[in-house]
């Protein structure tokens, strides 16, 4: 019998509350109270990404792409990150931004990657700030633009991420002092 929390949340779970499939398909995946079951820990978490809930979707996305209670499956994995990206959730966008960069699972497309890293950037999201810079540096799925570069990679160091800050500045040596003030204007907005 499980303790009651535990079983107010699977009568909540069993009547279609998404939130709480989600929190169960994280108990069973973690093994918390219950004994660590991935194959049950997916099947709540489809419920609740079949509800429409994007932190479902990314995590059976995340479970698909792993090989975690169901056979390894990209095409599922990639089908559940896009939902969860789509509705605005910055890690399956981030992750979406790094498969079409390193043309992982997908097809190369450098602008397809500028397209869902900027995404996640947008929401501070530093790992794809980082990214976006860098491509902006490069000019990879964008014309080269040293003052987005900047801004991005800018925006990622003051997180704390080295590389960034190490490439914000090797950029910055080939940029006027105006730029780089435009630069930093954008990183703060």
């Amino acid at each position: 019998m499980p303790p009651p929390q535990l079983s107010e949340l699977i009568a909540r779970a069993e009547k279609g509350d998404a939130n709480a499939q989600h929190l169960l398909g994280g108990i069973h995946e973690r093994g918390e109270g219950v004994p660590q079951n991935d194959a049950e820990a997916v099947r709540w978490y489809r419920l609740a990404a079949e509800h429409g809930l994007a932190l479902a979707q990314y995590d059976l996305g995340w479970m698909h792409a792993n090989g975690y209670g169901v056979a390894k499956n990209s095409e599922e994995a990639i089908q559940w990150y896009r939902k969860a990206a789509e509705k605005g959730h910055d890690r399956a966008q981030y992750i979406l931004g790094w498969m079409y960069a390193t043309g992982s699972r997908v097809p190369r497309n450098d602008a397809e990657s500028v397209r869902w890293h900027r995404m996640a950037a947008e929401q501070d999201f530093c790992t794809s700030q980082l990214a976006l810079g860098e491509m902006f540096a490069e000019g990879r799925g964008v014309a080269r633009d040293d003052v987005e570069a900047y801004r991005w990679l800018h925006a990622s160091a003051l997180k704390g991420a080295a590389r960034a800050a190490e490439t914000r500045d090797q950029v910055g040596a080939r940029m006027t002092a105006d730029q780089i003030a435009e630069a930093k204007r954008r990183a703060a907005a």
